[in-house]
């Protein structure tokens, strides 16, 4: 199947882990067992811990700073600090909420299979046959540059989300292992 548009996404993360070969290629799906499997992920810096503990200290500055005001006779800025803590809260939930978006790259011998697992749980799946797929990234690549894959005049843009070197590194182990299929290699 040729994909049938072009994605986009977040580029302002980066992923957790560098992309890899999955050493695991035991793993057989509907086209036989994975010669490369990935998940690509953007990365959130401030864990749940982390972000627990700088609610706490927000509140608990917020908290005193409103006391004071209070105490001064201006309690309408105890108010707009309450609110100003909730917006903070806010920002930060969906800030999280966005990192639940995913993409799984999968290239067996008879196909290389991508998966979005957008934030709104909405699943899109694309397939392209190897032999006949370009991956394309400017080298050495900018902060927009998009790393594409190109079969029979469709594209899809891949890992947006990623850091220009994490998008660089993927598209060159992508094309080494497309050229040890094209090869025969295993």
């Amino acid at each position: 199947m040729i994909p049938q548009d072009t994605g986009t996404g977040d580029a302002t993360t980066t992923p957790q882990q560098a992309p890899a070969p999955n050493a695991d290629t035991a793993s057989a799906g509907a086209n036989g067992p994975a010669r490369f499997d990935v998940v690509l992920t953007p990365h959130r810096s401030l864990s749940p811990a982390g972000f627990a503990i700088l609610m706490t200290a927000v509140i608990g500055i917020a908290f005193v700073g409103g006391v004071v005001f209070l105490l001064r006779g201006a309690w309408p800025v105890t108010g707009f600090g309450a609110i100003e803590v909730g917006l903070f809260y806010l920002m930060f939930r969906l800030n999280y909420r966005s990192a639940r978006m995913h993409e799984r790259l999968r290239l067996t011998d008879e196909a290389l299979e991508i998966e979005r697992h957008e934030v709104g749980g909405r699943v899109r799946r694309w397939s392209f046959q190897p032999y006949w797929l370009q991956v394309e990234i400017a080298d050495p690549p900018q902060s927009d540059s998009a790393l594409l894959l190109r079969s029979h005049g469709r594209s899809l843009a891949i890992g947006a989300f990623l850091s220009p070197d994490e998008r660089l590194d993927l598209a060159k182990a992508l094309r080494t292992e497309l050229a040890r299929l094209k090869e025969g290699r295993a």
